[in-house]
């Protein structure tokens, strides 16, 4: 029901906005009534009232018959949901049972009674539910359109010092087709009943809380406030004292084993606080995120809760690296800690209780399961998602496969015997480590390539991924024979490596901000070097982002000019680099959701047909207080100056003026 949240707004704020804007403007434009005579004002008004109303009489058209396909197309839904209930429901009856009363009581208690595919019977309910959320939808429609015309209208007669619209609401909005009929509350109504009775064997308190979800300005509780503020401050302190004791650490060696262990699920700490903003800038402004990742709208985490794993996450982490700096102290093998630790975090992802967030946890392990078993799943949007998420936390990858080639080959649980085992004798076998993220991306799109047959995009997305692949092994080449070399500059496989690091950049920059970001649109109109459509409130953030998106894109240059002149060791500038990368993939998701949000660029259809939860009284209060407003919404963007306000408005008019004929 993507459709129904276009029409949803733009028959209800946008029409009611615009109509009120051709009010101030007739009125600016009014003659003065000093120097007019009167004949001249009633002429100037009455033009303007035949054209207004015919422009009201065009959108309660709108409406009357969009509302009228909406209800048509709710009953036959509800009659097919019915039908798919009762012979759920027939399966489960005693065919021996004749007697209508002994039925009927059975009937109330059968899902006790007889097994039912779990599976079926979870689908039934789940279409329901989002049966119930569409109605509840429609019948805001109908509610906030009617207060919309009354509050207009009334505007008209008050500035106008009239009462025709009055008169006009009275015989056309108060007899309109989507305010008289009731049907939307009986099939409400009916589809309550029937949940309760058959699904929830009479549990109304259950199947309620069941069917509805929390309203557009529902607020978190104060705990989980505090929470995210205790965690996250103790977090703060606690990295602090990290840095600080690192900083005075003696022991070199046992240093860069500390980085590569513990740099990975800093990365991942970071990634969570990272998207818990994500997840705030797209609510704030309007991205539908939920829908677009297939969310259940009733129950999903809000940035509050991810920000909140991740401090409770980054406290342990802290707690773990302060546990191996002081292990002297504290009496307990230093490369203890890091077991500890990851033991907690695999413990805490793979939990199979139904505690500590564990519908987020199993989306996430479903995600990425179909994500490392690319290309043998059909490709979401999520799935695609987080892989590329993966291919921005590739140092994760490879300080895991240090992590479990360390503690193999290393004997002491005090001592390092060699820092660099896992580097120079495992050489092999991380560049195939390396290129696990991109083979990913590069499986699904191979996937969608199959599935869609389109070459474009997903063939030519596939040939960006391979040249990773074409990066990593010269790397690995260069740094395979550079002992054969006195200096990088005379390694043929140096160049080579340059040469396809700047080819992948430069590729993968550009499908970033034209494809991915859909900037650069060459109808942008005035948000110049954009696209005609934004969702932020300032251009500004986009020429951020173009920009930034570039330096860091082709950060690997001056990473590599630091570490082959010898002023940065190569773990410090990893250290450095990879947490800009993170930070490069957190600006890059805001405009990839926004450009799937408004254009669907991706091609990715939703199941869930609810893009917005159902409006609530303190909705209704907030939408009324925006058509109160003198300058009301100006469609997500920064509010314009008042001399453009003052522009006339020809939305009605199409060029004409207000005295013009008709």
């Amino acid at each position: 029901m993507g459709q129904f949240r276009i029409q949803y707004f733009v028959y209800f704020l946008f029409t009611c906005f615009e109509m009120k804007a051709l009010l101030y403007v007739a009125v600016e434009q009014a003659p003065s009534a000093d120097v007019s005579e009167t004949h001249v004002l009633e002429s100037y008004f009455s033009k303007f009232d035949e054209k207004f109303f015919q422009y009201c009489d065009k959108e309660l058209t709108k409406i009357n018959t969009f509302y009228s396909e909406k209800l048509a197309e709710a009953t036959r839904r509800f009659a097919t949901l019915n039908s798919e209930l009762s012979e759920i429901l027939s399966v489960s009856e005693d065919a021996k049972t004749g007697d209508d009363h002994k039925a009927s009581r059975y009937r109330s208690h059968i899902l006790h009674k007889k097994p039912v595919s779990a599976g079926k019977l979870q689908k039934l309910k789940w279409a329901f539910s989002e049966f119930y959320l569409s109605l509840i939808l429609l019948q805001n429609y109908q509610d906030l359109n009617f207060t919309g015309f009354r509050k207009i209208l009334k505007k008209h007669d008050k500035l106008l010092n009239v009462d025709i619209g009055a008169k006009w609401r009275a015989e056309h909005v108060d007899t309109a087709i989507f305010h008289t009929r009731t049907d939307i509350d009986r099939l409400i109504t009916e589809t309550e009943t029937l949940f309760t009775r058959d699904l929830e064997q009479g549990d109304r308190q259950r199947a309620m809380k069941r069917l509805r979800v929390p309203p557009l300005g529902e607020h978190l509780s104060p705990w989980i406030t505090f929470k995210v503020g205790l965690f996250s401050g103790a977090f703060i302190i606690l990295f602090i004292a990290v840095v600080i004791s690192a900083v005075r650490y003696k022991n070199n060696i046992n240093w860069r084993v500390l980085c590569r262990i513990y740099r990975g699920p800093l990365l991942m700490i970071e990634f969570l606080f990272l998207m818990g903003v994500n997840v705030y800038g797209w609510r704030s402004s309007g991205v539908n995120h939920v829908l677009i990742f297939e969310l259940d709208p009733r129950n999903h985490l809000s940035e509050q809760h991810i920000i909140e794993v991740a401090a409770i996450l980054g406290l342990v982490w802290s707690m773990s690296i302060l546990g191996f700096l002081f292990s002297d102290t504290l009496r307990i093998p230093p490369f203890v800690q890091p077991v500890l630790f990851y033991a907690l975090l695999a413990l805490f992802l793979f939990n199979p209780t139904k505690t500590l967030r564990h519908e987020a946890r199993f989306w996430t392990l479903r995600v990425l399961g179909r994500v490392f078993c690319a290309p043998f799943f059909y490709v979401n949007f999520a799935d695609f998602w987080l892989a590329d998420q993966l291919n921005s936390l590739h140092t994760v990858f490879l300080d895991f496969q240090y992590f479990v080639c360390f503690y193999i080959q290393n004997s002491s649980w005090t001592d390092v015997t060699d820092a660099e085992t896992c580097i120079m004798r495992e050489v092999s076998l991380r560049p195939v480590v390396a290129c696990l993220p991109a083979w990913f991306r590069f499986a699904q799109c191979l996937r969608r390539y199959r599935d869609t047959k389109e070459g474009f995009p997903h063939l030519v997305n596939a040939v960006k991924y391979a040249t990773s692949f074409f990066v990593v092994i010269f790397s690995y080449l260069h740094l395979r024979n550079s002992n054969y070399y006195a200096l990088s500059t005379d390694n043929p496989y140096f160049y080579l490596w340059l040469t396809v690091s700047v080819v992948s950049s430069c590729f993968t920059y550009t499908w970033d901000v034209k494809l991915d970001w859909g900037l650069f649109d060459s109808r942008a109109g005035e948000n110049k070097f954009l696209r005609e459509e934004i969702v932020y409130s300032s251009p500004y953030y986009y020429y951020f982002a173009i920009v930034e998106d570039f330096i860091l894109r082709f950060g690997w240059a001056f990473s590599l000019s630091l570490t082959e002149i010898g002023y940065v060791h190569a773990d410090l500038m990893v250290s450095i680099v990879a947490p800009l990368e993170v930070f490069r993939r957190f600006v890059w998701n805001f405009f990839r959701l926004e450009n799937e949000h408004l254009n669907n660029c991706g091609k990715f259809r939703a199941v869930r047909d609810i893009s917005v939860a159902p409006a609530d009284c303190s909705d209704q209060t907030q939408i009324l207080r925006m058509m109160d407003s003198v300058d009301g919404v100006i469609n997500r963007r920064k509010k314009q100056k008042v001399e453009e306000k003052r522009k006339p408005i020809r939305l009605l008019l199409m060029g004409e003026s207000l005295m013009d004929d008709s």
